[in-house]
Parts: structure tokens; C-alpha cells; sequence
């Protein structure tokens, strides 16, 4: 094994880049100034005790923990089990996050099941529904399948700020930076997924709900005044 992949799988490292990363987007985060827009649906819903599915793009995962308020509710996300995923995973269980790993070993079945058994404990499932690898502003339909079966409600959400770090990564992730301006976001998408949508329905069905990550997604960057546009 090379010294690289030592270095890279040692659980010290692992655990010392995860807490840089998360003290960054706390600081990033308490040293901003953040609107947020539309959450009351979603935090009443919490309140009352309902799981909800929350759905975001994989670009503007990183301010997840803001995104979903773990003080009116669980949650349970959906991470890579590659290197980068299981990174970003215990990056958000530093903040109360509970985390399933995908897994090419994982059959879609088995993958289903663990997260309907999250939901009937009382977990909301967060999910970026274009991960772990794209392509980028695509969506999948496994949200959709897991409204279908939960009967959970599913929100839209995204952050944006007028400064933010933007890598060279299939999906540009976004880090905000400190002393920004930044646009929490979040919207609910009310179409109801069928017991037993046709391939038609499904794909129509797929469709809005990409069509309404982009909306909430650049409404935020408006709101954070990234976009001149209406």
C-alpha cells in the first residue's frame, strides 16, 4: 500500500480533515449573514412529529446542517460509501446528522428498506438527488420511489451566497466563505406520486421535481444577489 493511501485511509487523518472541514462552514456560517426563506412549512411539519424527505442539489451540500433544523426533528442522509462520501458523512454527524451509506454491494431493495425503516422511526431522509457522482442538476427518481412508498411530504431546499469557494468537481460543490451574505432556502413540492405510476408518469413526475430544484435553487442565488435575471 503507498504512503498516499495510508496516509488517506488513517482514521487520525480522516478524523482531523473532517473536523477542519466542519469548523470552516461553522465559522463560515456564524460569521455570515443568513436569510431564511420558506421553511416554516417544513419546521411545522417537524414539529408535528412528520417525517419529511428533503431533496437538495449535491452542489450546495455543504450547508446541510443549516438546512434542516435537528432541534424539531431527526434526519438521516444518504452518503457515497467511497472515500469523499464517507468524509461528507462524518462531516455531517458532527452536527447531528444520522448518515446511510450507498453502496454499489447494495441492492436498491436492501438500500430502500433501511431508509423506509428510518422513516417509520420517525426519520426525515435527506438526499442530494443528483449524488454521489451525476451527472450534475439531474435528477434520479429515488426520491420520488421513496414518497411513493413513505407517503412522506418532500421539500426542495438550497443555499447560495454572494462569496462562496467553488472546486473543480463533477458538480463545482460550493464552501461559502467567511463574512458572506447567504440565502438559506426552501420550498415544498407538492406533486403526489402515485402507488403505481406508468414509466410516463414517473418520468413527468421526475422531471418537476428537477425543474423545482432549479427554481428554489436559483431563487437562492438571486436572493443572494448572484443573479441579475428575474
Amino acid at each position: 500500500m503507498s504512503l498516499r493511501k495510508k496516509i488517506a485511509d488513517s482514521a487520525w487523518f480522516n478524523r482531523s480533515v473532517e473536523g477542519l472541514i466542519a469548523a470552516w462552514i461553522r465559522f463560515a456560517h456564524d460569521s455570515s449573514s443568513w436569510d431564511r426563506i420558506g421553511f416554516e412549512p417544513m419546521d411545522e411539519a417537524l414539529r408535528a412529529g412528520e417525517p419529511v424527505i428533503v431533496a437538495l442539489w449535491h452542489q450546495r451540500l455543504m450547508m446541510s446542517p443549516w438546512l434542516f433544523d435537528v432541534s424539531l426533528g431527526r434526519i438521516c442522509t444518504l452518503t457515497s460509501s467511497a472515500r469523499a462520501g464517507r468524509l461528507a458523512g462524518q462531516v455531517q454527524a458532527r452536527f447531528g446528522f444520522d448518515t446511510i451509506a450507498m453502496s454499489s454491494h447494495k441492492r436498491h431493495v436492501a438500500l430502500s428498506r433501511e431508509v423506509l425503516g428510518k422513516i417509520r422511526d420517525g426519520y426525515s431522509i435527506g438526499i442530494a438527488t443528483d449524488g454521489p457522482r451525476g451527472p450534475a442538476r439531474i435528477a434520479s427518481t429515488v426520491p420520488l420511489v421513496w414518497a411513493r412508498s413513505s407517503g412522506c411530504r418532500v421539500f426542495v431546499v438550497s443555499f447560495s451566497a454572494n462569496r462562496v469557494l467553488e472546486f473543480p468537481t463533477w458538480d463545482r460543490m460550493w464552501l461559502p466563505t467567511p463574512f458572506s451574505k447567504g440565502v438559506l432556502m426552501c420550498r415544498e413540492w407538492r406533486e403526489t406520486v402515485p402507488r403505481k405510476p406508468s414509466e410516463e408518469e414517473m418520468e413527468r413526475l421526475r422531471l418537476s421535481l428537477q425543474a423545482a430544484l432549479d427554481e428554489v435553487t436559483d431563487a437562492s442565488d438571486h436572493a443572494a444577489g448572484r443573479l441579475t435575471g428575474a
